[in-house]
């Protein structure tokens, strides 16, 4: 590994750790790292190498591909404060979401190592598999199944190309029949926390860099299919047409408008179409998916409700016929107060301004809320660009985020 800049040694020893993980891709010129694909089997394995250089002193890889370190507390066999994110990717990624999360706990355990320092408690870092819902119908499956919550029927669901989790579990090298034992007995664990880069740009615009998570916000996700009367495009008068696509435009500007006025509240239109879709036909059907998120599931459930009130409104009005299908609902997560306030004082610490701020997208900590307290660092990302090769994070951010999580670790009281 590179030597450290003695300025920043959190931050590069970070850098030289996530510049090594780049090249597991399973796409050339691409982070392209899908959960048990061939490249998250590499990058597992180096995970784990780096753990055990770092100082763990057990390292493993359990049933469903987590790498799990622990660093012994100064009477072994103590509870744990569990430090970790995830190493697998979305299609065409950047470096940093989840990735730097897993090497800043790795310069955690470095750290107390370096400076012989053991604690009251084990320190044990979780490298998951499973977060980026990309390549199976499933979703935070590894660390869900630490908290107790795995579904067996995960198992069953398969790939685009018609592969089972089963069957890639099993030539990854995972264990099906060993997943209900990973389930963590509540007594044995202390807490969560999770450092991840912010994916969005508040930090960036108050110029701070690092922010404590207060909650990470449900989202509902449902799809809009609307049917109208396909026409001729030059023969149909205006004020007699009954155009699908029309109507599916007018109802993705009501939740535009009606997520503007929430609190919190943000509504996103991913997909759309028209049908025949032809340049001279009057769309006689169209579809679009809605996904609407809030930190506080009050707030977007009213959201939903007022959404779909001005869809049905819109269809009725334009003589088109409406079905709206559910097709995802999650509650949101709110993040341990006493964690919160523990982070926040790390941040003060570091004489940073304290910023909390809610988390637009899903992460591990949503799954780890059910075995124990969870608590959330994010740090700058620039132009609050994720999901793209283009995210970005300085070393400078990347040493002040780990020294605040060292911070916040060596002040933790079990």
């Amino acid at each position: 590994m590179p030597s450290s800049s003695p300025a920043l040694p959190y931050g590069s020893r970070a850098f030289a750790r996530l510049e090594a993980l780049r090249r597991f891709t399973d796409v050339p010129g691409q982070i392209h790292r899908l959960y048990l694909s061939a490249a998250h089997r590499r990058a597992v394995d180096a995970v784990a190498d780096m753990m055990r250089a770092a100082g763990c002193d057990s390292v493993h890889v359990d049933a469903l591909g987590t790498v799990v370190g622990r660093y012994e507390a100064t009477k072994p066999g103590r509870p744990a404060l569990l430090i970790g994110s995830h190493i697998d990717s979305v299609k065409d990624a950047g470096a940093y979401d989840g990735t730097f999360g897993v090497v800043a706990g790795i310069g955690i355990v470095e750290v107390l190592r370096e400076t012989g320092r053991r604690l009251p408690f084990a320190v044990e870092l979780l490298a998951f598999g499973d977060e980026e819902n990309v390549r199976f119908p499933s979703n935070l499956s590894s660390s869900r199944a630490l908290a107790g919550t795995f579904n067996p029927a995960t198992l069953d669901g398969a790939d685009e190309n018609g592969i089972r989790f089963a069957d890639a579990l099993a030539q990854f090298g995972g264990n099906a029949e060993g997943i209900a034992d990973l389930a963590r007995r509540r007594e044995d664990v202390l807490g969560y926390v999770e450092l991840h880069i912010e994916q969005g740009p508040v930090l960036e615009e108050r110029h701070l860099p690092v922010g404590v998570v207060t909650a990470i916000a449900g989202a509902t996700r449902f799809r809009a299919r609307i049917t109208g009367t396909a026409g001729h495009a030059g023969t149909v008068p205006m004020g007699l047409r009954h155009d699908a696509l029309a109507a599916a435009a007018e109802m993705v500007l009501a939740a535009e408008r009606i997520a503007g006025e929430g609190r919190g509240t943000v509504a996103t239109v991913g997909r759309i179409a028209a049908e025949p879709g032809a340049v001279n036909v009057i769309p006689g059907g169209a579809s679009f998916t809605l996904d609407a998120r809030a930190p506080v599931d009050a707030d977007r459930l009213a959201m939903v409700a007022a959404s779909t009130t001005a869809f049905q409104a819109i269809a009725a009005r334009r003589g088109v016929h409406l079905v709206l299908e559910p097709i995802f609902d999650s509650m949101a997560c709110p993040c341990d107060q006493q964690m919160r306030a523990r982070l926040s004082a790390a941040v003060a610490g570091r004489q940073i301004p304290v910023l909390e701020l809610a988390s637009g997208a899903g992460h591990d900590a949503m799954a780890m809320a059910a075995l124990c307290p969870v608590g959330m660092l994010f740090v700058r990302c620039a132009g609050g660009i994720s999901h793209n090769p283009a995210e970005s994070m300085t070393i400078a951010d990347a040493d002040m985020a780990i020294a605040v999580l060292l911070d916040f670790v060596l002040a933790f009281q079990a």
